[in-house]
């Protein structure tokens, strides 16, 4: 009885470890891993800057607004500076 334990003890570690993925599938495994976390990133950061490139021309446009609007008050106040 305790031969018939011990022979199936063996065969279920020995099919356990044979079960398991080979160092091929591994190394593809890690590599496609490894592409998508990198792709990921990459599209993290072209977000980012895209972004970042929005918020510029956003600014921008707003202080060519008041810039604008401060040029047409000064010349309302000129003009009517001079009538009087």
């Amino acid at each position: 009885m305790k031969n018939l334990v011990i022979a199936v003890a063996l065969t279920v570690a020995v099919a356990a470890i044979g079960c398991g993925p080979s160092k091929e599938e591994l190394e593809k495994k890690r590599k496609a891993d490894s592409t998508r976390v990198a792709d990921s990133l990459a599209a993290v950061k072209k977000a980012q800057e895209e972004k970042a490139r929005q918020d510029s021309i956003a600014a921008a446009i707003e202080k060519a607004k008041q810039d604008s609007i401060a040029k047409a008050d000064s010349l309302a106040k000129a003009k009517g500076g001079k009538k009087k």
